[in-house]
């Protein structure tokens, strides 16, 4: 089980309410152009698929499963409408006949290249009305909190054998 970090009220837990506005703010704004572009239109829970498939370069479905704590049919679902779309597809595992690998598909590359320029010129906008000293704190912050949270072990892909409650606990200043 997790043990949560209790920052108290100091700076850190100033920084985390920051970056959970902000996050706040941006789902917002992503929701809102989500569907400007040309179609096909997708859902959040089907963009945050196309997403991980693509981040791992493809994946076990099984463990796309365990990652996003979901139920084998709700994922077999949104991958069904992925697929149809051409966006996914799926594949043999090499190693495990009863296992599916899951890969983008080049028409799916194409469309998060898509959404990803259309993200950038709305963050490009705001970050044009930022003094330049703010944006070079603003990408050392960032890549931080980047690595920070990418290097952690809960933000992983775990060995898919390890029952949930073997997962490592947070413990304070533990990094």
């Amino acid at each position: 089980m997790t043990e949560w970090i209790d920052p108290g009220p100091g700076p850190l837990l100033a920084v985390a309410r920051q970056a959970g506005r902000t996050t706040e703010l941006l789902d917002v704004l992503w929701e809102q152009d989500r569907n400007a572009g040309p179609p096909p239109y997708i859902s959040v829970s089907q963009l945050r698929v196309l997403y991980l498939v693509d981040r791992e370069d493809g994946i076990r479905m099984r463990a796309l499963t365990r990652l996003l704590a979901a139920s084998p049919p709700s994922i077999s679902r949104l991958l069904d409408r992925l697929q149809a779309l051409g966006l996914v597809e799926r594949q043999p595992c090499h190693d495990s006949r009863r296992e599916v690998m899951l890969r983008v598909t080049s028409a799916g590359r194409e469309h998060l290249a898509h959404i990803r320029e259309r993200r950038d010129q709305v963050l490009l906008q705001a970050l044009n009305a930022m003094p330049d000293h703010q944006r070079t704190a603003l990408t050392e912050g960032l890549t931080g909190l980047q690595q920070a949270m990418t290097s952690h072990p809960m933000l992983h892909l775990v060995a898919e054998d390890t029952p949930p409650w073997g997962l490592p606990t947070l413990h304070p200043g533990t990094p």
